[in-house]
């Protein structure tokens, strides 16, 4: 099979919210970048301090943990697209299956560098994970033989 018959309009629709998944990533490294500037501006942490994985003050702490969130579950969903696209069983569900993915990404992304509230961003990683959910469950299908 050739490069190009693996880049179908189908897997090129769900490949879209991952790479904007991406931009999501370089969004919050910006922003803990920023965040980390502040914090030794106000004399809250020596630059040294962030080479701890505790070493972050509560203004850039939030942005630190939900980056390092953005490596763990993705990786799954990044998996599961590859072997779909592999598979060639891209099929409309997986494509909304992305979007909740990343819609529910955006939204854990905001309310946990935003407050403390642990309850609520539970709630709403459910959201991104039903996404991930059903799309490596449908790889799982797909490349097992059962579909």
């Amino acid at each position: 099979m050739s490069e190009t018959a693996l880049m179908t309009p189908a897997a090129m629709q769900l490949l879209l919210p991952l790479f904007l998944h991406f931009g999501l990533v370089v969004c919050l490294y910006a922003g803990l970048t920023w965040a980390r500037l502040v914090v030794v501006r106000r004399g809250e942490a020596a630059k040294n301090d962030f080479a701890r994985a505790d070493g972050d003050p509560p203004l850039s702490a939030r942005l630190q943990r939900n980056l390092a969130n953005q490596f763990e579950a993705p990786v799954f969903v990044w998996v599961a697209a590859i072997l779909l696209i592999l598979a060639a069983h891209v099929t409309v569900w997986d494509i909304a299956a992305a979007w909740v993915f990343l819609i529910g990404r955006l939204i854990h992304a905001a309310v946990q560098c935003s407050g403390d509230n642990v309850a609520l961003r539970g709630q709403v990683f459910t959201i991104n994970f039903l996404g991930l959910l059903w799309l490596m469950a449908h790889a799982f299908l797909a490349v097992t033989g059962v579909l």
